[in-house]
């Protein structure tokens, strides 16, 4: 029988779990990306120390933590492990999106889920289509008022460690729907098909969905988050940002370490130890400006998150979504280029394959391809220049 999980009391108390899981998730996690051995045992942990739960509003029992506690738990998770930070990235998003548009029961009985460690996986994306919002997934409506969902999808991380996937899909209004399923009902088949070059163990696989029987209240109405100023964007892209936060500051540090205790200096310099070069100084101190600014932004974004959501109006909203679309954009360029960068100041024997240095930046690399940052940058510049608010499209 599966142990309860513990109830995470505070903002301070989550931060200090988060701390103490990062620590222990970074010892193995270079074995994990190099062995691609999935994180089950470490996703356990996750589960029984309360993490999953923070964000369930005070009065369902959770901590209801602010956005920028949240932010700081995924950018700690993933300067330990990118991969693993990034499965639990969705599982808040859909904990969000019950607590915008789910009815007081499905938020007593999914809250409670939550509350005990289950975990929320995704099945939204789709390959194939004409774009990433042309979802061709379907509810259908039967006559005692419950749903049969068909369909195929992609980039589904999380899935194969879920307890219940929330499966974006449209019913016959061709209004989207997040449908609840839970991961072992007749017809859903998840398959750990995923190869990318980085974020190795997130298994963001396939999910299939033939004929799958879904009740009633088990269906929440995504739609309506839209037809008004909203934040599930801007909190699903505060979290990718803190994200590649995280990631910079590992690659950040990796690279410290390395030139600290590995690197020869270069003949030239006429220094005892590489870390006396000015030259190589000079590039840290770049570097580590990136890595400060990322984090700096994000603390904004995050700041204009809770903001917006204690007062919650069109411009709030905006403002929110623009603050975060610059913290996304300066961290996912900073996790790349520091990642990157690893290699230029530490020299020739980081290449080697058996160090696995190159995983910081094949997981930014990987993960700052979820959504284009130039996007970003454009609604950035029409809000400046002519005050146009960004759209409610949920990726921003």
């Amino acid at each position: 029988m599966r142990a309860a999980a513990h109830v995470i009391a505070d903002e301070a108390e989550a931060l200090d779990v988060a701390a103490r899981l990062a620590a222990g998730f970074r010892v193995d996690a270079d074995t994990r990306d190099a062995e691609r051995r999935l994180p089950r045992a470490e996703l356990e942990k996750l589960s029984a120390s309360g993490l999953l739960g923070i964000t369930v509003p005070a009065e369902y029992g959770g901590a209801g933590v602010s956005a920028r506690t949240l932010a700081e738990v995924l950018r700690l998770l993933a300067t330990a492990d990118g991969s693993l930070a990034q499965i639990p990235q969705n599982h808040f998003v859909y904990v969000n999106v019950l607590r915008r548009q789910g009815t007081a029961a499905q938020r007593r009985f999914f809250f409670a889920e939550v509350l005990a460690g289950r975990r929320f996986g995704n099945a939204q994306s789709e390959a194939g289509t004409k774009h990433v919002q042309d979802i061709r997934t379907r509810l259908e409506s039967r006559p005692d008022g419950s749903y049969l969902l068909d369909g195929e999808k992609h980039y589904s991380t999380g899935a194969l460690f879920a307890h219940w996937i929330p499966v974006l899909a449209r019913a016959a209004d061709d209004a989207l729907h997040v449908a609840y399923v839970a991961a072992d009902t007749p017809g859903v088949t998840v398959v750990d098909d995923w190869d990318g070059m980085g974020q190795r163990t997130t298994a963001s696989g396939t999910v299939r969905l033939a004929g799958v029987a879904v009740p009633a209240d088990r269906v929440v109405p995504h739609h309506l988050t839209f037809r008004g100023p909203q934040l599930h964007g801007a909190v699903a892209q505060l979290l990718h940002a803190a994200i590649d936060a995280g990631i910079a500051a590992a690659a950040l540090g990796a690279a410290v370490e390395f030139v600290r205790t590995k690197s020869r200096p270069w003949f030239e310099s006429g220094f005892e130890t590489a870390a006396e070069d000015p030259l190589l100084i000079q590039r840290f101190g770049e570097l580590s400006l990136a890595v400060r600014s990322s984090d700096a932004l994000l603390r904004a974004a995050a700041d204009a998150v809770d903001a917006a959501e204690a007062d919650l109006t069109d411009d709030s909203a905006a403002e929110a979504s623009i603050a975060v679309a610059a913290a996304k954009v300066q961290a996912a360029a900073a996790a790349v280029d520091t990642g990157s960068a690893l290699f230029e100041v530490a020299g020739t024997r980081s290449a080697l394959d058996s160090l696995n240095l190159h995983r910081y930046w094949r997981d930014a690399r990987t993960h700052t391809l979820h959504d284009p940052a130039r996007w970003k940058v454009q609604h950035i510049g029409r809000y400046v220049l002519n005050g146009t608010r960004p759209p409610r499209h949920g990726l921003l």
